[in-house]
C-alpha cells in the first residue's frame, strides 16, 4: 500500500469522500454531522492523504491542525471493497507517525455513537485512543464520542 499526499482534484478521492458524507448523513442527525466537505478538506490547515495499491484507491484520512500541539483525525474513510484489509490500520499509523515527525503532542477524533461507528471506534481503541471530552470547537453531543491519545 502507498499513501500519498493528495490535492483533492481526482474523481475517485472525491467520490469516495461524497460516499464518505452520504454515509455520515444517512447515519446521524444533520446537527450532529462534522465529515467535511471537499472544499473544507482543501483548507491550509488539514493535509489530506489517499492510499493505493496498484492504481486502486482504498482508503483516505486527513490530520486538522488545531493548534502546535494538537491535531485531529478527520476523514478516516476506507473503500468499500477494500474493508478488512488493513487499510484503516495503515492509514492511522501513517497519520501517528506524521504527528510524531511534526511534533504534535495530542491527537484527537469525532466519531459517532451509533452502531454503525462502533468498528472505528474499536480501531481506535486498539491504537491507544480514550473516551474524552469535547475539544476544538465541539460540542456535547449524544450522538458524539471523542477520543484523544498523546503522540
Amino acid at each position: 500500500m502507498e499513501i500519498k499526499r493528495d490535492d483533492l482534484a481526482g474523481g475517485e478521492v472525491i467520490s469516495l469522500l461524497e460516499e464518505h458524507l452520504a454515509d455520515m448523513y444517512a447515519t446521524s442527525p444533520a446537527e450532529s454531522v462534522h465529515a467535511l466537505d471537499i472544499d473544507a478538506l482543501k483548507s491550509p490547515t488539514i493535509t489530506f492523504y489517499s492510499c493505493w495499491e496498484n492504481g486502486e484507491l482504498l482508503g483516505c484520512a486527513a490530520l486538522r491542525e488545531l493548534d502546535a500541539n494538537h491535531v485531529e483525525l478527520k476523514s478516516m474513510r476506507t473503500a468499500t471493497n477494500a474493508r478488512n484489509l488493513g487499510v484503516a490500520s495503515t492509514l492511522l499509523q501513517h497519520l501517528l507517525t506524521v504527528a510524531t515527525e511534526r511534533y504534535y503532542q495530542q491527537i484527537s477524533l469525532e466519531t459517532g455513537s451509533m452502531d454503525f461507528f462502533k468498528p472505528a471506534r474499536a480501531l481506535y481503541k486498539k491504537f491507544g485512543f480514550e473516551y474524552c471530552g469535547p475539544f476544538g470547537d465541539y460540542q456535547l453531543d449524544a450522538n458524539s464520542r471523542f477520543m484523544s491519545r498523546n503522540v
